[in-house]
């Protein structure tokens, strides 16, 4: 028998160690040439690596959550043959799988990450008998109460003493415990929750959602935010749309998102300030000519900012296309590690959630953040009149070492322009 070291390859460009995600195999599993032993996660992707060689799992390098160093020990099979053999050189090491992209720092949080382990949910006890009813009499008393199987398991369920229950007919029915949890177990009153609670529980915090907390703790940490909202009336902007879509043909239903695209754009050849990065380490903002605008989704994993390249050169149909392909892309985990870097301007939207005003993250490195808000319909005055329209919130945070307040205010107000004049998007 020999013992083979798979040590832990070159996984990607100026990448020193990698963070352990998660085991397929357990010392003393027998594993297969190619098969998947272990999910490792970079700064840019979690690696799903594979075993080189055939054998039974003699060694692990730690547990989840452990970072583990270029070329040290990840594995350790026994294989057969005799003598020692280690994995292949570091540098020589083929590229492993690229399984499920990981994002830049992402646009706002409070969001899901890598799913926790499982925790048995612990069956709420029957609440203590009252004390006013005698051991006897309540033996008694339920063995002459009426009911049916299904009714007697959905009363141990909910800790009802059918003794208590008083039926509407011949027997207990279930809207007889229906009317004994609104009126009789509380003086008028039912719990506020379930009864009994569920078990505490800790979920160590690795992978996606650690990468997530650590971004947006440095965007917090490194950059003086500010926050404006401004008011806008999309009424005429939602008509435009819905004309748009009921004429569309095969292409890709509208949604907000592609038009204020389209209205950023158009807006930010006068203000270069916002669609930029900076360097605060070497000093030195980088604006960009070309806008690659991120698209903060959410997903099972967490929260992935996939890259729209090029914005300014699509149309809206285009734009609708590619902010679902890349929605997609990242929530089945297909998402490249290229489509989720290099944007220059993030856009997150909480889409029919948008609450009235957000204060989002800046994406760092970059300037500036936008949300759209949930749009909501209101009286308003047109002159002497009062009819109602379509309003919704545009919020900006913007990183003041870069942006002004007068600048972020200017460039909001010209996409108010275009978008409550939405002819204006389509013209030349």
């Amino acid at each position: 028998m020999a013992l083979f070291t798979f040590r832990l390859p070159d996984i990607g460009e100026g990448i020193a160690e990698a963070e352990i995600v998660g085991w397929h195999v357990k010392v003393g599993d027998r594993v297969e040439e190619d098969q998947p032993i272990a999910d490792m996660m970079t700064d840019k992707a979690t690696v799903e690596m594979e075993s080189p060689v055939a054998g039974t799992v003699v060694r692990l390098a730690g547990e989840p959550g452990q970072q583990i160093a270029i070329g040290s020990m990840l594995v350790e099979i026994e294989t057969e043959g005799e003598g020692e053999a280690s994995a292949p050189n570091v540098e020589a090491a083929p590229p492993p799988a690229i399984t499920a992209p990981l994002p830049e720092a992402a646009g706002e949080g409070g969001e899901r990450g890598d799913p926790a382990p499982a925790v048995a949910e612990e069956r709420p006890a029957a609440p203590m008998p009252s004390a006013n009813v005698s051991q006897q009499g309540r033996t008694a008393a339920k063995a002459d109460v009426l009911a049916s199987p299904a009714v007697r398991a959905r009363a141990r369920e909910l800790g009802i003493d059918l003794s208590q229950v008083k039926p509407g007919g011949d027997h207990i029915r279930h809207s007889d415990l229906d009317a004994f949890l609104l009126y009789g177990s509380g003086q008028g009153y039912r719990p506020a929750g379930r009864s009994g609670r569920r078990a505490d529980e800790e979920v160590k915090v690795i992978g996606l959602r650690r990468r997530i907390a650590e971004n947006m703790a440095a965007s917090k940490r490194a950059i003086p935010h500010f926050s404006y909202v401004e008011e806008i009336d999309v009424t005429a902007l939602e008509e435009t749309r819905e004309q748009l879509n009921a004429h569309r043909g095969d292409k890709p239903k509208l949604t907000l998102l592609p038009l204020l695209i389209v209205a950023i754009c158009r807006a930010l050849p006068e203000f270069p300030m916002l669609n930029a990065r900076y360097d605060d380490e070497a000093g030195v903002v980088t604006r960009y000519g070309a806008v690659h605008m991120g698209i903060a989704t959410q997903t099972d994993a967490g929260l992935m900012v996939p890259v729209i390249r090029d914005a300014q050169d699509r149309n809206v149909w285009q734009l609708a296309a590619e902010i679902k392909r890349l929605a997609d892309a990242a929530r089945t985990g297909k998402a490249k590690s290229e489509e989720l870097s290099g944007s220059t301007l993030t856009l997150t939207s909480l889409g029919p959630l948008g609450g009235v005003a957000t204060t989002p993250v800046i994406n760092r490195p970059e300037v500036a953040i936008i949300g759209p808000n949930r749009i909501i319909e209101r009286p308003v005055f047109r002159g002497r009149e009062v009819v109602p329209a379509k309003l919704m919130n545009l919020s900006i945070s913007c990183d003041h070492r870069v942006v002004d307040g007068w600048d972020a205010a200017s460039f909001v107000q010209a996409v108010r322009k275009l978008l409550e004049t939405p002819v204006l998007l389509f013209a030349d």
